[in-house]
């Protein structure tokens, strides 16, 4: 079998396969996008561009269900959320379209001595490499191609292996939308052959969302060629509650936070930190509204959870939740599986020896930890090697501002989930990566900010 391939988790079954890119054609694709740079890139305005992205946004919302059920076949996303995903992508592009002029003005720098001017322009450096994950295959791309797109960078996209339907539909969106060839390049390449891509001198930049262990190659290779790269990687994010005036309504917060994309969303909420005077009444209903949802048919606009994305997802983590029995957690509920399907599962008793602390649980299953304070709930939630995301529920406002500060992660929601946003940055600190997505930080990550200092 092909490298990339449609496998649809839920049967089983091989839809479709694409050939691997060759040699020749890889390096075919990097001329294109080095030349596309260097005259389409060079030759249009910030309008230019924001109205070429905006018609990618647009293309988006046009093709919304073909979109949509391209993902359920790719890696069982139930449906309405597949077709949310879509939406959030358009956002995005209409965001970086709406911004463009506001992101990119030059900035004047008032200087000490008042002789001359000093500007920095926000130019763009070159042909990218995004490694794209398959767990959000239109909003991962959108993140990295919409900014970078909007600065006049080329892209060049290797997507996961599992999803090169969904890339050839955004490459034929890009190009339906007036790309000039090169602009953007849809690359089916092997992880030997992104080695040399990395390396190429055309190439000037790479953005990977992933596993550590991606993360870690990519950079390592990244370093040696001088190349700038961003991170965004795994998380093990905490779900803090130390105070609330409505328990139903945390609870299905965190179910929200636990459950979305199945659980497949490196950002969700794995570690629930429960204060001790709320810890027994929250696992019960907790526990409650988890077993309520069961998972079913992706393409059913009433399913919740799917299936996980792969035979592989689904063994990494029976085999995860295994071990961690073995070593002395306690299954409250949910642990079964039906071939790539698994249940919503609550686990208790992980000690901090336990691997399951240290680890991301990739799939629908919550970690519940009981904790006698403010302190030691911040010790639980820090107590990870990873640093994305985090959530906090309170109804002291002066504690949410305190603990909202001592944890370390690259983003705090408080009392809120669900909320990421075109225009909010995304990222983490530690071992979930560095480097932010989204929002004019997102704008600000491939671009040479050009100093122009002109004398009195």
């Amino acid at each position: 079998m092909s490298t990339y391939a449609v496998v649809d988790p839920a049967t089983g079954e091989t839809v479709k396969e694409f050939p691997t890119i060759s040699d020749e054609g890889l390096r075919a694709a990097i001329g294109r996008a080095d030349e596309a740079h260097r005259t389409w890139s060079r030759s249009t305005s910030v309008a230019d561009r924001a109205a070429l992205i905006r018609r990618v946004g647009e293309l988006h919302s046009e093709r919304r269900t073909e979109l949509g059920e391209i993902i359920v076949r790719e890696m069982g996303k139930p449906i309405e959320q597949a077709l949310g995903e879509v939406d959030f992508a358009a956002e995005i592009y209409e965001f970086y379209a709406d911004k463009a002029e506001e992101l990119l003005a030059d900035e004047t720098i008032a200087l000490a001595d008042g002789e001359g001017t000093a500007v920095v322009k926000r130019d763009s450096v070159g042909p990218l490499l995004g490694i794209m994950p398959w767990n959000y295959p239109y909003y991962q791309v959108a993140r990295f191609a919409g900014p970078n797109l909007m600065i006049g960078n080329t892209i060049l996209l290797k997507h996961a292996p599992q999803c090169p339907e969904s890339a050839a539909a955004m490459a034929q969106i890009f190009a339906d939308a007036g790309y000039p060839e090169g602009a953007y390049e849809n690359i089916y390449a092997s992880n030997e052959q992104v080695e040399w891509v990395i390396a190429d001198p055309r190439v000037h930049g790479v953005s990977v969302t992933g596993s550590e262990r991606a993360g870690a190659a990519v950079a390592e290779i990244a370093g040696r060629n001088l190349k700038k790269v961003v991170l965004e990687l795994g998380g093990s994010d905490p779900f803090i509650l130390l105070g609330t005036d409505d328990l139903d309504k945390v609870v299905g917060e965190a179910v929200e936070a636990r459950l979305e994309n199945t659980g497949q969303a490196c950002n969700a909420g794995k570690r629930f930190i429960v204060i001790d005077e709320l810890y027994e009444p929250f696992l019960e209903k907790f526990t409650a509204a988890l077993s309520a949802v069961k998972p079913g048919d992706p393409t059913s606009s009433d399913t919740a959870i799917g299936p996980l994305s792969s035979k592989t997802a689904a063994d990494r983590l029976e085999e995860q939740v295994k071990r961690a029995i073995d070593q002395g957690a306690t299954i409250v509920t949910g642990g079964g599986r039906e071939g790539n399907f698994f249940e919503p599962t609550v686990m208790t008793d992980v000690s901090s020896d336990n691997d399951a602390s240290r680890e991301e649980f990739f799939g629908p299953v919550a970690q519940v930890y009981r904790v006698a304070s403010e302190d030691e709930a911040v010790e639980v939630a820090n107590g990870t090697a990873f640093g994305l995301g985090s959530y906090l529920m309170t109804n002291d406002s002066e504690q949410a501002k305190r603990v909202a500060d001592r944890i370390e992660a690259g983003m705090v929601y408080v009392n809120i989930v669900g909320a990421d946003a075109a225009e909010l940055p995304f990222g983490g600190t530690k071992r979930s990566g560095f480097g932010r997505e989204l929002g004019r930080f997102g704008a600000d990550e491939f671009v040479n900010k050009k100093l122009i200092r002109t004398a009195a």
